[in-house]
């Protein structure tokens, strides 16, 4: 999208091409984890404040789901309302079935970035209170949480289903997200703060607007970070893949760390003294 050196009839239409058929999008940048601190000082945003949000994803731990651009997730917030979602990246707009244009959570989204713009298609659906949690503690079966609608979407978009033999429960991730105005700024803006178990956290930082508006806002935005001084963050990636890396390899570390145990078996345990523990241990005492 870089139309600003140069404009002309070899510009005209560029962006509206790039983002044709989205409903809105959604322009997006990572703010380095030094600036963290400072930016939440800047707002006055106060994680402690907020209202307790949980985001669960669900893949295999390979993260085939994600590699083929499908985002399995549940949404748990503390007093209010819990939701799934399924997503499909990246999409033809014109090439998405209008039948699922009738449901409320369904939307087709351009996210711009740095690293370009993907376009993306979900469908989201209210959850019945407390079944997130049972899930994410085993208590229940991973398909509880996904409408069929959402499966048949998914079969439409991708021609693939969740095989829930082969997904686990990945997180949760600690959410924190604040709607907020800068007046250097003409579209509202959103930071999400993201924190992983280990305590690492990642920061994004957003605006939206009609599809129509894409050049201006993802230039305008552009512009505006660089004016409050906001560093390219040289790690930028997106929080999803950032999040499901890390929950991955602690699930193969888990998983390793069974088969160790059950490759030991009760013959495995040993004494301090170095001697196999069981009866004949116990002689000379």
């Amino acid at each position: 999208m870089d139309i600003v050196k140069k404009r002309g009839a070899a510009t005209k239409g560029r962006a509206a091409k790039v983002v044709a058929g989205a409903d809105f999008v959604e322009v997006k940048a990572t703010i380095p984890p030094q600036q963290v601190v400072a930016t939440l000082k800047r707002y006055g945003l106060d994680p402690a404040t907020q209202v307790d949000r949980y985001t669960y994803f669900f893949d295999t731990p390979d993260l085939d789901l994600l590699d083929a651009g499908v985002i399995a997730r549940a949404r748990r917030v503390v007093g209010g309302t819990h939701d799934s979602t399924v997503k499909f990246r990246p999409v033809v707009p014109d090439e998405v079935p209008r039948r699922w244009q009738k449901y409320t959570g369904f939307k087709i989204e351009a996210d711009a970035s740095d690293r370009g713009v993907v376009t993306s298609a979900s469908l989201t659906m209210p959850v019945e209170k407390g079944l997130i949690k049972k899930v994410a503690a085993g208590e229940d079966k991973i398909g509880v949480l996904f409408a069929e609608e959402q499966i048949n979407f998914l079969l439409s978009m991708a021609h693939r289903t969740l095989d829930y033999s082969k997904l686990i429960v990945l997180g949760p991730i600690e959410a924190f997200r604040w709607k907020l105005a800068d007046p250097a700024l003409p579209w509202p803006m959103t930071v999400e703060l993201w924190r992983r178990p280990d305590g690492q956290q990642i920061m994004e930082i957003s605006v939206k607007a009609p599809a129509v508006q894409a050049a201006v806002i993802y230039f305008g935005f552009m512009a505006f970070l660089a004016e409050v001084g906001a560093e390219r963050d040289p790690n930028q990636q997106a929080k999803t893949r950032w999040a499901l890396d890390f929950f991955a390899a602690k699930a193969k570390q888990k998983a390793a760390a069974g088969t160790r145990r059950k490759a030991g078996g009760p013959a495995a345990r040993v004494r301090r003294s170095g001697r196999p523990a069981g009866r004949g241990a116990t002689r000379g005492r």
